[in-house]
């Protein structure tokens, strides 16, 4: 949550696009690593993710005078998530690249909210395997129920927020979300039965 003493969201918005740097750049800080996060799960790739981030801020920079109402956040990631998108399409059209996740790309920044601070190292140890199982089984999805699984079971956006994040019907986002959660548990089961709970294995 952003502290007392920094200023409003709308306040910032109507300064950026009367041209003051100094409050794009304070809606940047608010949000990079939101929007870090989103990329880094939709291409499963640590430099990918910067880059799409970096240029998705540019066209939201280049873009301002397009933002209508007083929230940054949903047209944001609706940058995010479309720039993903674009760099996906163009991967597709080089497949000796893989978009699979490595060990190496792995980082508590990464990891799903719900996992927490305190742990032991056998916890530790499960969280990792967890979220890299995760981030496979996410980047095994289509995109469109990759982007509406990410941006509501790890950034914890609503129904509502995921609609106009993606330009998509609220009715679209939930049988999106249903679906896609449905394909990520039908692959753990397949590939990693033994981090579901056991009610989840057949």
């Amino acid at each position: 949550m952003p502290s007392p003493n920094m200023r409003d969201e709308s306040e910032l918005i109507r300064a950026a696009k009367q041209g003051d740097v100094a409050a794009f750049n304070e809606l940047v800080l608010r949000y990079q690593q939101q929007a870090y996060n989103v990329a880094y799960r939709l291409l499963g790739d640590a430099d990918w993710a910067a880059d799409a981030t970096q240029d998705a801020f540019l066209k939201a920079y280049q873009r301002l005078h397009q933002l209508r109402g007083s929230t940054f956040r949903p047209w944001l990631l609706r940058i995010v998530t479309n720039t993903c998108y674009d760099l996906l399409r163009h991967r597709a059209r080089r497949p000796a690249q893989s978009l699979e996740a490595t060990d190496d790309d792995q980082d508590p920044d990464h990891l799903p909210r719900w996992q927490s601070d305190v742990e032991t190292p056998e916890e530790a140890a499960m969280r990792h395997e967890i979220g890299h199982a995760v981030q496979e089984g996410l980047l095994h999805l289509p995109p469109e129920y990759r982007a509406v699984v990410v941006l509501s079971d790890v950034e914890g956006l609503s129904y509502e927020e995921i609609s106009r994040s993606l330009g998509i019907p609220v009715g679209t986002v939930k049988s999106r979300l249903s679906r896609g959660r449905a394909r990520l548990r039908d692959y753990l089961r397949a590939h990693h039965p033994e981090l579901l709970p056991s009610s989840y294995r057949h």
